[in-house]
């Protein structure tokens, strides 16, 4: 799978369904599932070094500001048939779109991130990665 490093703060924004849009200086003809990585970078009330969700891309738009161009990658909500959490594992990032082997990502047992399962996910799988 397709898989993309971000700033932990960021990655975790991602996976709580509240950033919906991923910011970047250069576009890509990839849309569907986008595996993302938490950067190693170590920020108090996040997860450094673990993918934890796939963000299902639909689309990029080319947008401008007083700096430039840039790009919004739109991220699906997290439901049935769009983004989703997976079991946790280390990866190392890169600074481009890079593959991550795709026998090694394992979606959730839940669609719902705010269902009872998802919380309980949370406690027992993210929660203990937390810095």
């Amino acid at each position: 799978m397709q898989a993309l490093s971000i700033r932990p703060e960021f990655a975790m924004e991602i996976l709580v369904g509240e950033k919906t849009e991923e910011y970047r200086t250069w576009k890509t003809h990839h849309r569907g599932d986008l595996l993302i990585c938490n950067s190693a970078r170590k920020k108090k009330g996040t997860v450094a070094g673990y993918a934890l969700c796939v963000a299902k891309i639909t689309d990029i738009e080319e947008r401008q500001d007083e700096d430039g161009t840039y790009y919004a990658w739109k991220i699906a909500p997290f439901e049935e048939g769009g983004s989703y959490w997976i079991e946790p594992i280390k990866v190392k990032g890169q600074l481009k779109l890079f593959n991550v082997d795709d026998r090694l990502i394992h979606p959730a047992p839940f669609k719902n991130i705010d269902s009872v399962e998802a919380d309980k996910w949370w406690n027992e799988k993210i929660e203990p990665l937390i810095y």
